[in-house]
């Protein structure tokens, strides 16, 4: 056994560990910080596998802009344990259902793909890893590259407007209003007689 074939052991026996941590343990902020070992994890594959821009992109859009968020809500909001296991065992057989779906369509795939796939090699010199997975993306695969922009954009909308609320007592601007206001509405001048009580100063 090599190094590279011990190092793939290692993360992936860690990778699985994490992610069944993930949704075994019961403290969301500990939920959090086990992905985020899944996703280290994850990228190390990556490297071996000669993915050094996947690598990368995974730790830093994932680990270092998602999950930090995840954690900020998670620890800003005020989460009652509780009220998140309720329903518990009542869902619990679809989603043991769909949980075997998916095992059974991975070994599906693994057995289809056993023997054939061959062992990732060395990338000759000069090789650019982000240069080719460009030039796959925006070629052979620019539809599903499209589709999955739109999607995304679909759900940024939706998003925002399923969380947007207009509140009575918050104040909006209107510039319209802001650029046809005149001197006289802001400012009024009143001329007053001067006032003395009578003594001498």
């Amino acid at each position: 056994m090599d190094f590279s074939l011990a190092l793939f052991y290692l993360f992936g026996a860690v990778l699985i560990g994490a992610s069944l941590l993930v949704i075994t343990v019961r403290n969301p902020v500990h939920a959090a910080l086990f992905l985020v070992l899944a996703f280290v994890n994850a990228s190390g594959l990556w490297l071996l596998a000669y993915a050094e821009f996947l690598a990368i992109t995974l730790v830093l859009v994932y680990v270092g802009a998602v999950m930090v968020l995840f954690l900020f809500v998670v620890m800003m909001l005020d989460v009652n344990l509780d009220r998140l296991r309720e329903g518990f065992w009542r869902n619990l057989p679809l989603a043991g259902a769909v949980g075997v779906l998916m095992v059974v369509e991975m070994a599906a795939l693994f057995w289809r793909a056993a023997g054939t796939t061959p062992v990732p090699s060395a990338p000759p010199p000069g090789f650019s890893n982000s240069k080719a997975l460009g030039s796959v993306m925006y070629t052979q695969y620019v539809f599903p590259f499209e589709l999955a922009a739109v999607v995304l954009l679909v759900a940024i909308v939706a998003a925002i407007a399923l969380t947007l609320r207009h509140r009575k007592e918050t104040k909006y601007q209107d510039p319209q209003v802001q650029l046809s206001v005149r001197p006289g509405d802001r400012l009024k001048i009143v001329k007053m007689a001067s006032e003395t009580d009578g003594t001498p100063l």
